[in-house]
C-alpha cells in the first residue's frame, strides 16, 4: 500500500499537508502526530508539500478552516491539514488543527484505536503537557536549527519578518540541553509508574496510543534537526527509555 508520495498523478484517499525541509523530509512535530495515526491505522494517503510562505494562501484556496484566531479576530492558518476524499470525493472533509484531525480520524476510522475506551481525557492532558510544558526547553535549541534546515525561499520569508534566533553554542547550548533533560527526567519518573503494566515504555502501559505518537513526534524533531548532538544525548537518557520508545514507534515512521 502506497502511504504517501509527492506525485499528483494518482488521486489519494487522504491528503496530508506538510512543510518540507531542504530534503523534503518530514520533520514538523504536529504533522508527525497525524502521520503516525495514518500509518498506525493503515490508511492510504499522500503528502502535499507546502513551503511556509504559501501556507495561508493555499489553505484558503482549498477551503481549509483556520486552526486558530488571533486576539484581533484575524484567522491563523497552520499545518497540519488533511483533505479526506474517502466518503465523498466530490465533497471532501477538510480539517485543520492537530487535535481535531486526530479526533476525526479516530471517529471515522475506529479500527486500531489510538484512544482506547476511557482514555481520551487523560491522553488529551498528556498531549497538552507535551506541547506546552515538556517541549518548551527544546525551543531555543531546535527552532534556530529548524530555520537553517528550511529551503532558502522559506528562510528569506522569515528573515523579511524578523531576525531568526541564533543557534546556541558552547555553554548556552549545554545549559539548554540541561533544562530539557529536567523535563525528560520528570516524564520518565511519571512513566515509570507503569512498570509492571505492559512493557513500561508506552504511556498507556501496553499498546501505542496518541500520547506516544505526540511524544515520539518530538523525538523525531530532535533527531532530524540535531542527530549528532541532541538525539545522541536523548537516546541514552533515563536508561535508554526514549530509544526504546523510538523503536516501538519505528514501524509507523514510513516516509517517501
Amino acid at each position: 500500500m502506497s502511504r504517501h508520495t509527492s506525485s499528483r498523478s494518482c488521486p489519494p484517499m487522504i491528503m496530508l499537508y506538510d512543510v518540507p525541509g531542504r530534503d523534503v523530509q518530514p520533520w514538523v512535530p504536529n504533522v508527525w502526530r497525524i502521520r503516525f495515526i495514518l500509518n498506525y491505522k493503515r490508511l492510504p494517503y499522500r503528502t502535499v508539500w507546502i513551503e511556509f510562505p504559501d501556507v495561508e494562501r493555499e489553505l484558503m484556496r482549498i477551503g481549509a478552516p483556520p486552526s486558530a484566531t488571533r486576539s484581533d479576530g484575524r484567522p491563523v492558518y497552520t499545518l497540519p491539514v488533511i483533505v479526506d476524499q474517502t466518503r465523498n470525493p466530490h465533497r471532501p472533509t477538510i480539517l485543520s488543527n492537530t487535535n481535531n484531525i486526530a479526533e476525526y480520524l479516530e471517529q471515522t476510522y475506529p479500527a486500531r484505536q489510538v484512544f482506547p475506551d476511557g482514555s481520551r481525557a487523560m491522553q488529551s492532558l498528556f498531549v497538552h503537557y507535551i506541547q506546552e510544558v515538556f517541549s518548551q526547553p527544546l525551543l531555543p535549541i531546535l527552532v534556530p536549527l529548524s530555520h537553517h534546515a528550511l529551503p532558502e525561499r522559506t528562510q528569506a520569508h522569515f528573515r523579511a519578518g524578523q531576525v531568526p534566533a541564533t543557534v546556541l553554542v558552547g555553554q548556552q547550548r549545554e545549559l539548554a540541553w540541561q533544562a530539557a533533560k529536567e523535563q525528560f527526567d520528570f516524564l520518565a519518573m511519571i512513566l515509570d509508574k507503569n512498570n509492571g503494566d505492559g512493557d513500561g515504555i508506552v504511556a498507556m502501559g501496553e499498546h501505542l496510543t496518541y500520547a506516544d505518537f505526540a511524544l515520539c513526534a518530538v523525538l523525531i524533531w530532535i533527531e532530524r534537526m540535531s542527530a549528532h548532538d541532541g538525539w545522541a544525548r536523548v537516546r541514552t537518557w533515563n536508561g535508554g527509555r526514549w530509544s526504546r520508545l523510538w523503536d516501538r514507534c519505528r514501524p509507523y515512521m514510513e516516509e517517501l
